[in-house]
């Protein structure tokens, strides 16, 4: 079995931070979130993967090749962002022939019974049911939970079975038909060509689908999303630090995770707070937040806040999405 991982988006719902700093490479409760995804998939077995990658594809790149040295990797640059569909179609070549293939998008957390799903004996979509479901792509089952349709951000939604981002397809061959039917015949959604028609051209063509509903759901794609994710995560066990060393004149309130090499003194630090390697903070106050490496705080009191890698804060007592490289001096 193969991973494909899409990694080309520009995650624009969380600039300035992605300006620099491509989304799945934002820390959350202690590791990138795309870290997330390669190790639940590798923990089920999986060994053999392709990165999507486009905007600062580079930086994902260099991430995965030090992070995961022994990982079977290949990179392939989606130089054109067209969508989803788009994004699987640009990595064809990698796929065709494949017996099967998961496809796990690069800004996505989920919390599922992995066995069961990868054992499913036909293709399968994580779902989960949401309030507004004419935001995401929506797939429509019958009685016996196989998909009989499914549409993209549809205006009049036909349930609110809610796509995750989370797939395991047995036929790649037939979804690679149907989206190079639809990028062939320039059949679009929207302007784009969502992986969504593309699931509805292998129902089309008689392939079944099964959906299998997610326990939770972490779609990182906005702050308030992004925070609400650190906390709930750090609040389970395993992924808080547990073995910190004493930081001078400093309160830690936990769940918190803290990287190595940092500097911490006289200041308050949590709950639900994430701080990167390397940084330097003195006389502050920080919780329920994100912290980059090498991030250097002083004087500030800081509640609900993403603050990027190598960033310079001083004298401040506000809520803030600061993007990387970034000096501010308030004083």
């Amino acid at each position: 079995m193969k991973a494909i991982i899409p990694v080309a988006g520009a995650g624009t719902n969380l600039r300035p931070l992605t300006y620099t700093q491509p989304k799945p490479l934002i820390p959350v409760a202690g590791k990138p979130i795309i870290s997330f995804i390669i190790d639940q998939l590798t923990d089920c077995g999986i060994r053999d993967f392709v990165f999507v990658i486009g905007y600062l594809g580079e930086k994902i790149r260099h991430f995965v090749e030090e992070a995961y040295p022994d990982l079977k990797k290949t990179f392939v640059n989606q130089e054109v962002r067209e969508g989803s569909g788009h994004a699987i179609w640009t990595a064809r070549e990698e796929i065709r022939g494949t017996d099967e293939i998961v496809i796990f998008f690069g800004d996505t957390i989920v919390d599922l019974d992995f066995d069961a799903f990868l054992n499913t004996p036909e293709s399968c979509i994580a779902v989960q049911e949401v309030p507004e479901p004419g935001q995401f792509g929506v797939v429509e089952i019958d009685a016996s939970g196989q998909v009989i349709r499914a549409e993209e951000k549809p205006k009049i939604p036909m349930s609110n079975l809610a796509m995750v981002g989370f797939y395991k397809i047995n036929k790649p061959d037939v979804l690679l038909d149907a989206l190079d039917h639809n990028i062939r015949n320039n059949i679009r959604n929207d302007g784009e060509f969502p992986l969504t028609d593309g699931l509805m051209g292998m129902v089309e063509r008689g392939n079944p689908l099964s959906v299998l509903r997610v326990d939770r759901w972490f779609d990182c794609g906005q702050k308030e999303v992004l925070l609400e994710t650190n906390a709930l995560l750090l609040d389970k066990a395993g992924y808080a630090s547990t073995d910190l060393p004493t930081y001078e004149n400093t309160i830690i309130i936990h769940p918190v995770t803290i990287g190595a090499d940092c500097v911490i003194k006289n200041s308050i630090i949590g709950p639900h707070v994430t701080i990167g390697a390397c940084a330097t903070i003195e006389s502050a106050i920080i919780k329920n937040s994100i912290i980059g490496n090498y991030a250097g705080l002083k004087e500030v009191v800081l509640e609900s806040s993403v603050i990027g890698n190598d960033t310079s804060i001083t004298g401040l007592g506000q809520r803030l999405n600061i993007g990387d490289n970034t000096e501010i001096d308030f004083r």
